[in-house]
């Protein structure tokens, strides 16, 4: 379990995140929502150990949470951190030698089904060929958690598509919990279990699909905005 006590975060004295507290179980596709500047990407930084809370503690497992903890959480970031001079094959290779859970034969498996041409350079593929790639390396390692901050930002309906079958065929959700940001909520809600919403630097609120559906009769995008209407009422 990741559990995240009373999160506080500053940049240069403003306030991104307040208060923040909640928990992630295994076996769960989590979506976090919410406006540009609602603390998104500075949330997911902060549960990998990229980024320290100024208050407040994140524990995984009971251990706190520390940039070491990058071997239980795979991290794929909005902006492309690769070497551009690498062929797919290449870095395949060097995922394998920075992280010891690193499945060679699993990335390939998802770079075939993905449809990537693994002999080509980084720099030769478009934005939706890279982002595939990102996906395979990053589903490529096997941790309890995978943290993706906005995966499907800005690429064609059919690589979507493609990307959301592939968390689904290569992950275990027995054992493996996704935590992912999107602005495409409608796209991924089929495969969401829970969504969480911020606002302003806070969780607004933490609800599971299943009583968004049955009890509140919306779907998920219908309930984002019922939230955002009550507020502005």
């Amino acid at each position: 379990m990741l559990q995240l006590s009373n999160i506080s975060f500053s940049y240069m004295k403003k306030p991104v995140l307040q208060n923040i507290s909640c928990q992630f179980e295994l076996g769960k596709i989590v979506g976090v929502v919410g406006g540009n500047g609602a603390g998104k990407s500075t949330l997911l930084k902060l549960i990998t150990g990229i980024l320290r809370p100024v208050q407040g503690e994140i524990k995984l497992n009971g251990q706190c949470v520390t940039r070491t903890s990058a071997d239980k959480i795979a991290f794929l970031p909005d902006m492309d951190l690769f070497y551009d001079f690498y062929t797919v094959e290449q870095l395949f290779h060097f995922y394998q030698t920075q992280f010891t859970d690193f499945s060679y034969e699993k990335a390939s498996i998802i770079g075939e089904f993905l449809e990537i041409e693994r002999g080509r350079k980084l720099r030769q593929l478009s934005k939706g060929q890279r982002g595939r790639v990102k996906m395979a390396a990053t589903l490529g390692r096997e941790v309890p958690f995978y943290v993706m901050d906005e995966p499907f930002a800005g690429l064609d309906p059919m690589v979507k598509d493609s990307l959301i079958k592939g968390l689904i065929q290569f992950t275990d959700m027995e054992t493996q919990t996704i935590i992912l940001s999107t602005h495409e909520l409608y796209e991924v809600e089929p495969v969401l279990d829970e969504v969480l919403l911020l606002r302003d630097g806070r969780i607004a609120a933490h609800e599971q699909l299943e009583v968004i559906r049955d009890e509140h009769n919306q779907d998920a995008v219908q309930w984002m905005k019922a939230l955002h209407a009550e507020r502005m009422g």
